[in-house]
């Protein structure tokens, strides 16, 4: 029948807000999108006006409640994914913001965290919340605003003023301020939130020095998170998915079994392996995190990040101007048989998981009279792919060996990135059917909870693979490429290893 019902994904990322909407069974009818400024106020700082994200985000959904009714199809209900980490403080009264969101990518919190570090207190940061002592969380975010903006921390200590990440801004809007909530996956990520307790822990909060007057009510993924107002919808429509994006990516790929490994290739990448209703400590620096939460129990995943993946495309193109569209690059990869020795580290904003370096930086290495745009543009993709086996080596480290990884986003339509990635992991790479898994994955926990599936398993079973890519690279030369890797890494270190 036409008019069976859609669920409109609302997918708000680090450079752009997209609404798409999708059939019961993953398909995507409509999408549109909208990219918004980034800034750069000071050195390792990024920023984003959440007004624009708003303005973006309001728009984009806009476009996909039009669509819908021009296809006479009705919207069950809608999910929200985002981009994690990022924060935003904002005036209860108003909902206007205090200052801009502070993205996950910012580094200015790094001495605060090296304050944290060496007085002893990472262990028992770790044992709550999974999670090292970094700049990438919002714990710290949160407090610099607090303290940098004037009267803020007074105002916040009144009930005043309103934290969330970009989710929780979201549904507070669209709800015009009648629902203040997260869910367990973003709060998992703010450093205040104990992952094996399930609720805000007094101790981070004084540890990092956050009123809980400014905390969200944490919920399930999969909930009635409340109504959009028809002011700014037309008619009310039930929000009944959350999640950040990269558990929302995985929940997309269906990694409901342990063992199970999906990798996402945004602005970042981030690789997350289902660990089961056990959250299991990494050895290595890897983060311990929540997957999902459903019908109060939690499935856990093993995580490594990567700051810049698709960042760096954006910085070939925008930056440098050597290329006119991501898209150019695989067919430049393709002309360069070798990477002639050249290795790029793209540690713009810090080095992540495993080496949790915020104050690495950048570097090209093995420059000749040679080397072109061409060899730039192949160690610009070989980097992220370098990147996501320095997470799976970790990863074997652990105990988790997969035997495939399924991947998503914008950047695996690229087939010479996936081959390439398939040959120094040496591992067969799964790219599914639909790759806009992330938002998906928000659209399968608002069907679930409206009654559009009504288990996993069919969501299971609507996963399709559009092509495999098998490892095809001699070990030694592999493992050579991997050793000029390692050096090049080496050299942006901030401290010697």
């Amino acid at each position: 029948m036409s008019n069976l019902p859609l669920i409109l994904s609302i997918d708000q990322g680090t450079t752009s807000s997209r609404a798409i909407l999708f059939d019961k069974s993953g398909h995507s009818l409509f999408t549109t999108q909208q990219e918004f400024s980034q800034h750069f106020p000071e050195s390792g700082w990024v920023e984003h006006d959440p007004e624009e994200i708003w303005r973006t985000v309001l728009s984009v959904t806009r476009g996909a409640i039009n669509a819908a009714k021009a296809m006479d199809r009705p919207i069950a209900s809608i999910g929200i994914t985002n981009q994690r980490e990022t924060t935003v403080v904002w005036e209860r009264s108003s909902g206007k913001p205090i200052y801009n969101a502070i993205v996950w990518q910012d580094r200015r919190t790094a001495p605060r965290c090296t304050e944290l570090k060496q007085a002893g207190h990472e262990q028992a940061v770790m044992d709550k919340t999974g999670l090292l002592l970094d700049p990438y969380f919002s714990g710290t975010k949160l407090a610099w605003i607090l303290d940098n903006v004037p009267t803020a921390r007074e105002r916040a200590e009144q009930g005043d003023l309103a934290f969330g990440t970009i989710d929780c801004f979201l549904l507070w809007r669209f709800t015009k301020g009648r629902v203040h909530a997260t869910d367990a996956t973003n709060a998992a990520r703010t450093l205040l939130f104990n992952i094996k307790t399930h609720r805000w822990d007094d101790d981070l909060l004084s540890l990092m020095n956050v009123p809980a007057a400014v905390l969200p009510e944490v919920r399930a993924c999969s909930t009635a998170f409340g109504v959009t107002d028809t002011t700014l919808t037309g008619e009310s429509f039930s929000i009944g998915g959350m999640a950040g994006d990269q558990q929302a990516a995985a929940f997309g790929q269906t990694c409901f079994h342990p063992g199970m490994t999906k990798s996402t290739y945004g602005t970042g990448c981030f690789v997350l392996a289902n660990t089961g209703s056990t959250p299991l400590t990494s050895n290595n620096k890897l983060l311990t995190t929540i997957g999902y939460r459903l019908n109060g129990e939690t499935t856990y995943a093993l995580e490594g990040s990567i700051f810049v993946a698709g960042a760096a495309v954006q910085w070939l193109r925008d930056g440098l101007g050597l290329i006119n569209s991501a898209e150019e690059t695989e067919a430049i990869a393709r002309t360069v048989e070798h990477n002639q020795g050249v290795y790029l580290v793209p540690a713009f904003t810090g080095l992540g998981a495993p080496h949790w370096d915020p104050d690495a930086r950048g570097g090209l290495f093995g420059l000749t009279r040679g080397t072109g745009i061409k060899e730039v543009v192949r160690a610009t993709l070989e980097s992220v792919c370098y990147q996501t086996h320095d997470l799976f080596n970790a990863m074997t480290e652990d105990g988790i060996r997969p035997t495939h990884v399924r991947v998503d986003g914008g950047m695996v339509n690229n087939d010479w990135l996936c081959q390439f990635l398939a040959d120094i992991l040496n591992l067969t790479v799964q790219r599914p059917r639909q790759t806009e898994t992330t938002a998906l994955g928000a659209a399968y926990l608002a069907g679930l909870q409206c009654g559009v599936y009504n288990a996993l398993e069919e969501l299971e079973a609507n996963w399709e693979q559009e092509r495999a890519f098998k490892p095809d690279l001699d070990d030694s030369v592999r493992e050579a490429l991997l050793q000029g890797w390692q050096a090049a890494i080496r050299r942006v270190r901030s401290t010697p290893q």
